[in-house]
């Protein structure tokens, strides 16, 4: 045997097997993706070769970054016999630990994918941070896919360790061969990661080639689709733009003239969009907020908006107050929906603000100005207001006092995220009762319509047999709200108080379509007080609610929330709404929609009978306003103009 080929063998075997391994499971469940469980869908889009040679090239990519360094370093290494065995050993446990990882990701899939219609990304990773929350969930809602890992992980990586165990070689390499193999396999390494000799590395934006894009990921696999989103996340941070170029004096500008705000009522140059807000409803005494965030409602589940009966007590306070036949939240995720409602920002690529580091004080929320005005802040949560940096978020940016799970005695129900609905509201209810003649705005968070979907026994008449479903905990979320609103309005807050019932996303955003639109349309209700019953029929978004519910307290305010003031806008005038969809992002307004995709030019398309139909007319002006908004959020993060301006004095309402 020659020395190069001594040289190859000895140090190469190791990685061979590790990269076997690992494109054999890989290759084997997309195959099974595509064969089993989508094959409609990849059926119905055409690229069942595409998917599965473009994966191949993907999963080389993935093992690339895993194997580069250990190749490259087992070169200078298997001359040496002194350190040649143990560098072996380190190599395997290495090894086998990465193929562990991976194989859990790509099992994790399957429920990812039934949730989020895609596979894993930067939201899978945001969940790890939160072990307790998501270990209960797994334990109640998924014990039969951690069932599987528990089988299938140790299998795999133990006859992976047995096979590397067996490829021990002693130190016969030959230093010089190995020396002159270091460029060689340097340039072959870079080139399985890059996959290209283009200019730029190959991205997921080569398979981006559908408007399914739960498909388009299937070329990929979880481990890469997971470790793009970490870096793109970090790379992007809060100024995250992709969509196209437009001069950023230009985008503010046609931001601006979008505010339906006179000009005379913009106030200052370094935060372009701060403004005064005249209230459309003049009271002596403003009136109480309480923001009752609604977990996972979509309008599939709201009888009122033709969806299944299960909110009887929300279509009957439906026709009590002012009710959105037409809003649409701008996220899939509650953090992107506490960004619209609490801050009226608008969504982008990057994470919502409540995640991110430059927001975590000195950003505008509807609490900061309430407390500016010498109101109560709060925030009440069944579960842990760590999670998802609430908490940090609040605290930084005008939330006085916190209720999370912590706080509450003897709870009635506890699942796996937090205590149950009628526990939460309960709560509130006691702490509004106590507020006395001090204003105050309180932000209620539920969480019982969630995966795995717990609540109290013997509560409800089950919509489906099985007890742990969405039907069912939408129902129970309902009984719970509709309890509480019968203690409401008997209380000595309710003439005082404005509420706003309004969901924080859909349960399952899920589509063949680039922006399935009709998954982001939820359900919205102001009532209480003196609130006259109504119908808004025109587009809405969840960022208008912020000026529409100051409007409706009776607070003449400053601030720089770019949403509109529904109770003063012309019905005849359409409305618009964003909707981020990963990386994606529709502009809707009226029924025309404008879709973003990064590194891609826009496309445009009308929004009929719940369904995305292709323009034949291209509207230049609506994509530039579309774009502008777009580019609002990164702009204003980055020069931290959202924000109220500094040493501001307010009016105190006592």
């Amino acid at each position: 045997m020659s020395n190069l080929t001594q040289t190859l063998r000895v140090s190469l075997a190791q990685h061979a097997l590790f990269a076997s391994f690992t494109l054999l499971f890989l290759s084997s469940m997309r195959a099974a993706y595509v064969f089993i469980f989508y094959a409609d869908r990849v059926q119905a889009s055409g690229d069942l070769l595409f998917i599965l040679t473009q994966g191949l090239r993907f999963d080389i990519i993935t093992i690339g970054f895993g194997a580069t360094l250990p190749i490259l370093l087992s070169l200078f290494v298997s001359p040496f016999s002194l350190i040649w065995r143990g560098w072996q050993r380190l190599q395997a446990a290495y090894y086998v630990a990465l193929l562990a990882i991976i194989i859990f990701i790509e099992l994790s899939t399957p429920s990812f994918i039934a949730q989020f219609d895609t596979r894993p990304n930067i939201l899978f990773v945001e969940y790890l941070k939160y072990p307790k929350e998501v270990f209960a969930m797994l334990i109640k809602a998924y014990l039969g896919d951690l069932v599987l890992a528990a089988i299938v992980i140790p299998l795999i990586c133990g006859a992976l360790f047995w096979a590397l165990k067996r490829s021990f070689t002693p130190a016969t390499s030959n230093l010089k061969w190995s020396l002159a193999l270091f460029p060689v396999m340097s340039f072959l390494c870079l080139l399985s990661i890059r996959s290209t000799f283009g200019h730029r590395p190959v991205n997921p934006s080569v398979v981006a080639v559908t408007s399914d894009l739960m498909i388009n990921s299937l070329a990929l696999n979880s481990t890469y689709s997971v470790m793009w989103a970490a870096y793109n996340n970090n790379t992007n941070g809060g100024n995250a733009f992709s969509y196209g170029d437009i001069d950023e004096a230009r985008a503010i500008m046609l931001v601006k003239e979008n505010m339906d705000v006179p000009a005379e009522h913009f106030t200052n140059t370094e935060i372009p969009t701060l403004h005064q807000q005249i209230a459309g409803t003049q009271r002596d005494k403003p009136l109480n907020l309480v923001i009752i965030l609604e977990e996972s409602l979509g309008a599939e589940f709201v009888g009122s908006l033709g969806g299944l009966p299960l909110t009887p007590n929300l279509d009957r306070l439906a026709q009590q107050g002012l009710w959105f036949d037409n809003l649409y939240a701008t996220g899939t995720r509650s953090v992107r929906g506490i960004e619209a409602v609490i801050t009226g920002f608008t969504p982008t690529t990057s994470r919502s603000v409540v995640k991110l580091e430059r927001s975590q004080s000195g950003f505008f929320t509807i609490a900061e100005l309430l407390k500016n005005q010498g109101y109560d802040t709060s925030f009440i949560y069944g579960g842990e207001a760590h999670f998802d940096n609430m908490s940090s978020f609040f605290m930084g940016n005008g939330f006085q006092n916190i209720t999370q799970q912590k706080d509450f005695v003897d709870p009635k129900f506890t699942g796996s995220w937090g205590v149950s609905d009628e526990d939460l509201f309960n709560m509130a209810h006691d702490q509004f009762s106590r507020a006395g003649d001090k204003p105050f705005f309180s932000l209620v968070f539920s969480s019982s319509n969630h995966t795995p979907f717990e609540y109290p026994e013997n509560t409800i008449e089950q919509y489906d047999t099985e007890k742990a479903t969405v039907n069912n905990a939408v129902k129970y979320a309902d009984h719970a709200l509709g309890v509480f609103f019968e203690k409401a309005q008997k209380s000595n807050y309710w003439d005082n108080t404005l509420f706003l019932v309004i969901a924080d996303h859909n349960s399952r955003v899920a589509g063949t379509e680039l922006v399935p639109v009709k998954r982001f349309h939820i359900p919205a209700l102001f009532l209480g007080a003196d609130i006259t019953p109504q119908r808004y029929t025109t587009v809405a978004s969840q960022i208008d609610m912020l000026p529409t519910a100051l409007s409706l307290m009776g607070i003449n305010s400053e601030h720089p929330a770019i949403g509109h003031d529904l109770t003063q806008r012309p019905t005849k005038k359409p409305g618009r709404a964003m909707m981020q969809y990963h990386e994606t992002q529709a502009y809707m307004e009226g029924d025309n929609v404008i879709i973003f995709e990064p590194n891609k030019e826009a496309q445009q398309f009308a929004y009929r009978n719940e369904a995305l139909v292709e323009r034949g007319q291209y509207d230049a002006a609506l994509k530039e306003r579309a774009l502008a908004h777009a580019k609002f959020g990164p702009i204003s993060y980055r020069d931290g103009s959202y924000r109220l301006p500094k040493q501001k004095t307010y009016r105190k309402h006592n």
